[in-house]
């Protein structure tokens, strides 16, 4: 029923981490993140800032043609609207949910993946490490409060799609240089989330073999000049 056009990386584990949730047939489409398959005039036909996931769901509700789908945002509400789970139907409890969901579409995945960046592959530059990573803290800090608040779940007491859009970031927090023990809240919600068995099954999609970067891969992810081998 799904085609899900897949690496896997945070952005990707949401995906995969839902639709296991959801208990939806879903296909497994690999793209080759390192290789520039997310370039390709096909992948670009479905999602056009050139990003993984992507989806194509070849049921949709209307009983149209098959329907695309691309950003994690958007494919988390779209895949909780078709089957009526893990987002609220009423307004303020939809609100909840989707507010966090762009709190983590707007902050906490782009600041923590800029920190990871710099941290890990331009660590000659330390002012941008130390900018980012002033900035992940205070949303780790962020996360935090909000645990502390609800006392469960990210919108409350029950898990829903800001959870699932949440968690995989969080999973970096070791390269990254953050300890949980600094966030007990997140670390209780971490724990929690990570021993759900969708959760775990979704995390196992196709894992990456563990191999160094190439210089070539590096060129192709992150488009800079500085990875191109003389």
């Amino acid at each position: 029923m799904i085609d899900l056009h897949y690496a896997p990386t945070p952005n990707g584990w949401k995906i995969s981490i839902l639709l296991e949730e959801l208990g939806l047939p879903y296909t497994v489409v690999p793209i080759d993140i390192r290789a520039g398959e997310q370039f390709s005039p096909e992948f670009r036909a479905i999602s056009p800032n050139n990003r993984i996931p992507a989806i194509v769901d070849r049921a949709p509700a209307d009983r149209g043609e098959p329907l695309s789908v691309f950003e994690t945002g958007a494919i988390l509400i779209y895949l909780a609207e078709k089957t009526g789970r893990f987002l609220p139907v009423d307004v303020r409890g939809r609100t909840r949910v989707v507010q966090w969901v762009m709190w983590q579409m707007g902050g906490l995945g782009p600041m923590l993946g800029q920190h990871g960046h710099f941290r890990l592959y331009a660590p000659e530059i330390p002012y941008a490490i130390d900018r980012y990573q002033r900035e992940a803290t205070r949303l780790y800090g962020v996360l935090d409060d909000q645990l502390g608040k609800t006392g469960r779940f990210v919108a409350g007491d029950e898990y829903t799609i800001a959870d699932v859009a949440c968690f995989p970031w969080t999973m970096t927090h070791k390269a990254q240089g953050f300890t949980l023990d600094d966030y007990p809240n997140v670390k209780r919600w971490y724990a929690e989330v990570r021993e759900r068995p969708q959760v775990q099954a979704g995390l196992a999609v196709g894992k990456f073999v563990k191999e160094p970067f190439s210089d070539e891969a590096k060129r192709i992810m992150f488009g800079a000049s500085r990875f191109v081998t003389e």
